[in-house]
């Protein structure tokens, strides 16, 4: 137990960073609303046929023309928060947020909650698991 104080006195700018990404880590997984409402493609899938889910995919215009889900509505994530009047439409469905990974659709799903989206979705490993799971994809 000497030892410990001993580390923690010594080392005590350590001790504090540590503290604070195991607290920021532990928030991000327990607390963050975009994690929880996090879902998988299969997941998806079943929003998408039994509530009538509507895909929003915040990837570019070049990156959704190579290939998106079928009926996906296309709003790139650096002017979502300007075309938001184009959801409104959809604020009473489930929405599913997708982007080339699953990253930058959090930053969409934390706007679109923001702005009184209710039921709010992240597509787990975006685009790159819905083609991996083999789900169809519509290529212009």
């Amino acid at each position: 137990m000497e030892q410990l104080a001993e580390f923690i006195t010594n080392h005590l700018l350590l001790v504090i960073t540590f503290l604070g990404l195991a607290g920021a880590l532990t928030w991000n997984i327990f607390f963050d609303p975009v994690n929880k409402a996090a879902v998988d493609p299969l997941q998806s899938t079943i929003l998408i046929n039994h509530d009538d889910a509507v895909i929003v995919d915040v990837r570019s215009i070049a990156d959704f023309n190579k290939g998106h889900i079928v009926n996906a509505v296309n709003i790139p994530l650096n002017s979502l928060a300007k075309q938001l009047q184009q959801l409104e439409k959809y604020k009473d469905k489930p929405i599913i947020v997708a982007c080339r990974s699953g990253s930058r659709s959090g930053m969409a799903c934390k706007t679109l909650m923001k702005n009184g989206f209710k039921d709010v979705h992240n597509l787990r490993g975006g685009m790159m698991a819905w083609e991996s799971a083999g789900l169809p994809v519509k290529r212009k």
